[in-house]
């Protein structure tokens, strides 16, 4: 929508005496607020909530001579020159609807931290995806550690862009994750290099459709520098760099989990390869890594390494440094976590595969399964999940709000696999599915939770439903 009135004539933006409304309270809209309080602008924060939590950090925000409206986020207050909104507001709400006719800008959060950096801001490494977001920004900002570079993991990963660009700290670089929620208020992003890791359907409540969807998450690539990574064997990645308007010399940057072509990364004799930065690409290789430094080392752990492998030697850091901090990193809890050995079954925890593509890509690193999973389904529909991993499953034991829909599924694409069905969702649920997946699991089977759902019909996020697996598991051990 444009940058409305809001510029100054040495590219940096002039808040001062400007009206701006914040969207939103929470992780975004707070620091937002304060930043543009403290550049001059009259404030007025917007939020739906009045709950207690709102009310907290209202009085927080009235105290420096913030104005806030709880209760009401529809109305555009008047006079406003830009909005500033947190990310997960969808487009069509009234206050946006409101602006657009008004002709007021709209930027995110993640737009306020690119416009807010100095001149000489460290760069910005940028990851979107539906899934692996997170982890590849931490093994990217790992690698760059090990590089000797100050660095941070910033963005949706929980770590405000708005403290990190504006905090006292300096950075070389930093490695930012970015929901597609984020992307879709960030017009002027320009990245020095990003990587679209898959695409799969994921918030198409919110987007309205697969193709405004793919179109925001493309929106990363927009004026990039030196590479856009895709994901060779995800055709849509790699249509979205098709599509990208970036600077000259940019380059497309694939990676694959086989050997890879020239301008790639890949898998050989499980040996990461780098094909893509090194003198005569057509001849040439260079050995970054070995599989078993990637921790675990599943199909879609080893491709999450090859994009941040591909965004850290697009910055130029060396192959040493690749490794090292490959051998470093160890992901978040609730990711591929293996949480015990009973009786010669492992028991995994991936209570973070909370759509059906990562519960897919869980599914494929291990043989044979007792599945559990289930959930609030969220729209999506898993018969090709099902279909693509029924050869997996010794079983599966469904829990959750949504479960009928995984048991159809599995009727319809995998009638032999013994499946039960829990209708209960108390606390001690958990125990109750990891003893029935005890009971379906042999030696060398794996027993795993990699639900396909969200977790909050039975728990308040999927970090406490997994740790409701784990204590299960150790329930059982002892």
């Amino acid at each position: 929508m444009g940058s409305g009135q809001v510029t100054s004539t040495s590219g940096l933006f002039d808040f001062q005496g400007k009206h701006v409304t914040v969207a939103g309270l929470g992780v975004s809209g707070v620091p937002a607020a304060k930043a543009l309080h403290a550049r001059g602008a009259a404030v007025t924060v917007v939020n739906d909530g009045d709950d207690a939590r709102a009310r907290e950090q209202a009085a927080e925000l009235e105290a420096l001579g913030i104005t806030v409206r709880l209760g009401d986020g529809s109305t555009l207050p008047e006079g406003t020159e830009l909005v500033v909104t947190a990310p997960g507001w969808q487009p069509g709400k009234p206050l946006f609807l409101a602006a657009e006719q008004a002709g007021v800008p709209v930027w995110g959060d993640v737009e306020l931290a690119w416009r807010l950096r100095g001149p000489d801001a460290a760069p910005w490494l940028a990851v979107t995806g539906t899934n692996g977001k997170t982890t590849t920004v931490q093994m990217l900002a790992s690698i760059l550690k090990a590089a000797g570079l100050r660095t941070a993991a910033v963005g949706n990963i929980g770590v405000s862009l708005l403290d990190a660009v504006l905090g006292e700290e300096e950075y070389d670089v930093l490695a930012v994750e970015l929901s597609s929620y984020q992307l879709h208020w960030a017009p002027s992003l320009r990245a020095h290099s990003a990587a679209v890791l898959n695409l799969a359907p994921d918030h198409l409540d919110w987007h309205g459709s697969m193709e405004a969807y793919a179109r925001d998450k493309g929106r990363i690539y927009e004026g990039n520098k030196v590479a856009c990574v895709y994901n060779v064997a995800d055709r849509a990645t790699e249509d979205l760099v098709r599509e990208a308007d970036v600077e000259e010399g940019c380059r497309a940057i694939g990676f694959t989990l086989g050997a890879p072509g020239p301008s790639q990364l890949g898998v050989v004799d499980g040996i990461l390869v780098d094909r893509a930065f090194v003198e005569n690409r057509q001849k040439n290789a260079q050995e970054l890594a070995e599989v078993s430094d990637i921790h675990p080392p599943a199909p879609h752990n080893i491709a999450n390494a090859l994009a941040a492998a591909a965004l850290a030697r697009a910055f130029g850091v060396p192959a040493t440094a690749v490794r090292d901090g490959l051998r470093a990193f160890r992901p978040d809890a609730h990711r591929i976590a293996h949480v015990a050995d009973l009786d010669g079954v492992a028991y995994v925890d991936d209570s973070k595969a909370t759509n059906t593509h990562a519960a897919e890509a869980s599914l494929a690193a291990y043989e044979p399964i007792v599945w559990i999973a289930g959930g609030l389904a969220k729209g999506a529909t898993f018969d090709e999940l099902v279909a693509n991993s029924a050869k997996r499953l010794r079983g599966a034991v469904l829990i959750g709000a949504d479960r009928a829909l995984i048991r159809d599924a599995l009727a319809r694409h995998a009638p032999e696999v013994p499946v039960v069905d829990l209708d209960r969702t108390d606390t001690g649920a958990m125990l109750q599915a990891v003893t029935e997946a005890r009971r379906l699991a042999r030696p060398g089977d794996t027993v795993l939770l990699a639900p396909a759902c969200a977790s909050m019909d039975m728990f308040t996020n999927y970090n406490q439903r997994g740790d409701a697996f784990a204590a299960a598991v150790r329930e059982l051990g002892a």
